[in-house]
């Protein structure tokens, strides 16, 4: 398993590290047995597995669920859950209580977006022994401030911004931080700027790793096609048909056969 200096060393030699979302125990085994480096539990939980159309209804109890079964199957994996819509926003004390939730769950480091309004708190995770991941450009928890799923960062005053936001996040101590939907230019240059790792989704191929949503680069949200989205699989596809082989051979009587019954 990682550790969060060790991300800096992989940043270092130039390896890409490679991270995925994960929401569940079965999930878990199988991104173990594949040797990603690290599991997001992220709050995106709330729209995959619970069918709300944004993050926002992700509370700490449901995250910290999903983090225990990841935890489970997982176990040799380094986990960060995300702290969910507000819990990093009322105080200190209450953040080090939803992200000691969390850890407790499994997790070996928490992620907060943004950073404008709480660098006390960051730094006070980060002083208390919480690993703390950031996460700039697109912060999905701000969607209705954002107006939607938009590129971030693309004026020279927002590129400056987001520039200024990752120098604030390593000073405080952050050991890295996801970069989301950002010019390709601009994750560059952030990521040969910081000595911590960047991890991107949508940022372009110079960030230092890369993260997507399980479900997505499985192909098994079929409605969801942003571009920096590539799907390693037809996930839909192969279920559907698997499950439609099952029901003919129901109804056709072939399953179960003589070899699937018990005597």
């Amino acid at each position: 398993m990682l550790s969060p200096a060790q991300f800096a060393e992989k940043k270092a030699r130039n390896e890409k590290i490679v991270f995925c979302t994960c929401y569940d125990y079965t999930f878990a085994k199988i991104v173990e047995t594949a040797g990603l480096d690290a599991i997001l539990v992220g709050d995106s939980s709330a729209m995959v597995m619970h069918g709300y159309p944004d993050v926002i209804p992700a509370t700490v109890p449901m995250l910290a669920a999903h983090t225990a079964a990841v935890a489970r199957g997982a176990k040799n994996t380094f986990i960060v859950a995300d702290m969910p819509f507000l819990s990093f926003r009322q105080g200190k004390y209450k953040a080090a209580e939803a992200a000691g939730a969390l850890m407790r769950a499994g997790a070996q480091a928490v992620k907060i977006e943004g950073v404008e309004g709480h660098e006390d708190v960051i730094e006070f995770l980060v002083q208390s022994g919480i690993p703390v991941m950031g996460h700039i450009g697109l912060t999905p928890q701000s969607l209705n401030q954002l107006g939607g799923f938009k590129v971030q960062g693309k004026t020279i005053e927002a590129a400056a911004r987001v520039t200024l936001n990752a120098q604030q996040l390593e000073s405080l101590g952050c050991f890295s931080v996801v970069l989301e939907c950002i010019p390709q230019g601009l994750g560059q240059t952030i990521s040969e700027q910081l000595t911590i790792p960047t991890i991107g989704i949508g940022a372009g191929e110079h960030t230092d790793g890369q993260i997507l949503v399980l479900q997505d680069l499985l192909g098994m949200n079929t409605g969801f096609k942003p571009k920096f989205l590539r799907t390693f699989l037809d996930g839909a596809a192969l279920i559907q048909n698997a499950l439609q082989e099952y029901k003919v051979a129901v109804q056709e009587g072939t399953f179960p056969n003589e070899a699937e019954r018990y005597r």
